[in-house]
């Protein structure tokens, strides 16, 4: 939800993967099952994203009325920026949103806020979280047979928070240094 942008996704869909692929010792049986997690996540991710967007679709109506000292707090200007965006680039945005921190989270609000179609967001939202949960748990399950993975669990899922807040850390660069 909107309210948690800041949980290491990627980092815990690549562990669960990994686990799935591991072996109880005791049960001799695999400690967390590949097809209910991806099957569980998938709705998880689908679901709080298509919450947030109806939280954006509804809250974004009644955002656009507030007013302080007569003068509205969110200007139709930006809501008709946004709209735009998302008629443009919405698709793309909602796909790429999931690989990357904060803004996986907000993406969808936004996209309700700015009146995005639903036709189009819903769609686009399946095959995303599709790509986001199945990759990342097919390369924990399957990255998981190496014993240096398996050792350095901690490094590697420090490497995937790095590696996903990169287009953040660019942007930022961009904005920074212009033209360099």
């Amino acid at each position: 939800m909107v309210v948690f942008p800041f949980l290491p996704g990627d980092s815990l869909l690549f562990t669960a993967g990994l686990f799935a692929n591991q072996i109880n010792s005791v049960t001799a049986e695999p400690f967390l099952n590949i097809f209910f997690l991806m099957a569980l996540l998938f709705s998880a991710a689908v679901s709080g994203d298509n919450i947030n967007y109806w939280i954006g679709r509804t809250l974004g109506i009644k955002i656009s009325k507030l007013q302080f000292r007569n003068k509205n707090i969110v200007k139709e200007e930006f809501l008709l920026k946004t709209h735009s965006f998302y008629e443009k680039y919405g698709v793309k945005t909602i796909i790429m949103a999931r690989f990357v921190p904060i803004v996986r989270t907000f993406a969808p609000f936004v996209a309700g806020l700015a009146q995005m179609n639903y036709r189009k967001f819903l769609p686009f939202d399946i095959l995303g979280g599709a790509i986001w949960v199945f990759s990342l748990l097919s390369a924990g399950y399957f990255l998981g047979e190496f014993d240096w993975i398996r050792k350095n669990i901690e490094l590697v899922a420090l490497a995937i928070i790095f590696i996903s807040v990169l287009p953040i850390l660019f942007e930022i660069l961009k904005k920074k240094f212009p033209g360099k």
